[in-house]
């Protein structure tokens, strides 16, 4: 029987789906602003913990699940496909640049950069001129807004949270262990 190499243990998937919940809780019920046009909320929070903790794949797959769920449970409007391609976007980048590697600041700040300026700048504007047919250059001033103020912070508390509560997740917590045991001095 072959092991596949993407499986995940139960704890890993209740762990995923507790972030996933989180994720919607902050952005759908608990957002800091939330207008037609613009939302600002801490919600990059445990997409960056389930992407540093489990990869791309995973990552991608539960900020894909996130946004349906989210737009089923609690819709805002009508349900645009536009936003699902960001939020997949948004997890795997946090990926490719968190997972298994160190969460610091100098790696967070590169991919909050593309998350926050190509993503949710520029790709967002897009979808929100498709779905509200405002100008594109009229939704920019107060998105900017949002991506200056949202930059720095993802840049900050990613790393500051992944140090105090990374540890505690299922994956991330095996991976350390198993980083530990490779760099343990060898008896000769």
């Amino acid at each position: 029987m072959r092991k596949n190499k993407n499986a995940l243990p139960l704890s890993g998937k209740v762990a995923i789906a507790l972030l996933m919940a989180l994720d919607i809780v902050l952005t759908r019920l608990l957002p800091i602003v939330n207008t037609p046009t613009l939302r600002l909320s801490l919600s990059f929070i445990p997409v960056a913990l389930i992407s540093a903790a489990y990869g791309p794949l995973w990552a991608g797959a539960a900020c894909v699940m996130d946004d349906v769920v989210g737009a089923t449970l609690f819709p805002t409007g009508a349900f645009f496909p536009g936003f699902t391609l960001t939020a997949l976007l948004t997890g795997v980048t946090f990926a490719v640049f968190l997972h298994r590697r160190s969460v610091t600041w100098k790696r967070a700040l590169p991919a909050a950069a593309i998350v926050c300026l190509i993503y949710n700048l520029c790709l967002d504007s897009f979808w929100l001129y498709i779905i509200m047919g405002k100008g594109f250059l009229a939704l920019m001033p107060t998105r900017a807004a949002k991506a200056a103020i949202m930059l720095p912070l993802e840049t900050i508390l990613i790393p500051l949270i992944w140090k105090y509560v990374g540890r505690f997740i299922p994956a991330a917590a095996h991976a350390q262990e198993d980083k530990n045991i490779a760099n343990a001095p060898r008896n000769r």
